[in-house]
């Protein structure tokens, strides 16, 4: 397919796809959880739970009770009781809850995230600010919660976050992409970091689909591949690269493509 022809097709399904229609019970994403309550530490916690299926991840979203994180850790601990998710044990996710609940305490991951980001205008290097900062917060640990929160991304001997060897943090950049990027689906929440800077939120569909599409060659699936892609992506709009992760991601969910 030739890249004008994919770009169209990539704009019109932008179009097409920018509505909250793309959000209801027939079409589950932790997306429309997020959105009704608008905050961005709720949002993070749909992101990060945001693996498996669609549908299991939103009710899941739905059982919980957001005012947790502004309640007493007894209360956390005592109303999180039964609940569990996948690799998640009701431990991992009490906990999780609490760990959010301090960080909201002291600051706004807006600003947890700007302190990584503002230095190179990277957003890996926020994102690693915020799995510090939840790491530091709270020493508790398992396979599950370590799973949740996300590895420390590896880096070169220069101190770099290196592209080859990392996974593509997709829960992570999702959830910048609803922060950052304001439209009928994502929240645009944060002023301050530049839609420019965003990365494709690379999962097995927008993985898949930019292969068939020619967007991307590579054949492993890590963070190399997400960059690769978000490049090519900048060629047809080189401001807001990610506005084409929704649709993409569609057309791979609904087997278009």
């Amino acid at each position: 397919m030739e890249i004008i022809n994919i770009r169209q097709l990539l704009d019109d399904e932008v179009r097409k796809r920018d509505t909250t229609n793309e959000l209801t019970e027939d079409k589950p994403d932790p997306l429309m959880i997020a959105k009704q309550h608008n905050n961005e530490y709720i949002a993070l916690i749909c992101a990060l739970f945001a693996y498996g299926n669609a549908k299991q991840i939103v009710k899941l979203l739905k059982s919980f009770n957001f005012d947790l994180l502004n309640l007493s850790e007894d209360v956390i601990r005592s109303e999180l009781k039964g609940f569990y998710y996948r690799f998640q044990t009701e431990n991992d996710i009490t906990e999780f809850f609490i760990s959010l609940k301090r960080l909201k305490q002291l600051n706004s991951l807006e600003d947890i995230f700007k302190a990584g980001y503002d230095k190179n205008k990277n957003v890996l290097d926020g994102i690693e600010n915020i799995i510090k900062s939840i790491l530091q917060i709270n020493d508790y640990r398992s396979d599950g919660y370590k799973f949740l929160i996300g590895k420390l991304p590896k880096k070169d001997k220069n101190g770099d976050i290196k592209d080859i060897g990392n996974s593509p943090y997709k829960r992570y950049n999702m959830f910048l992409r609803w922060m950052v990027r304001k439209d009928n689906l994502d929240m645009g929440l944060w002023t301050e970091v530049s839609k420019k800077d965003l990365i494709l939120p690379l999962d097995t569909h927008t993985f898949k689909v930019s292969q068939k599409l020619g967007l991307l060659t590579r054949k492993t699936y890590d963070l190399k591949s997400a960059v690769l892609i978000t490049q090519k992506l900048k060629e047809f709009a080189p401001n807001d690269p990610i506005k084409y992760d929704f649709a993409i991601y569609r057309l791979g969910q609904e087997q278009i493509i």
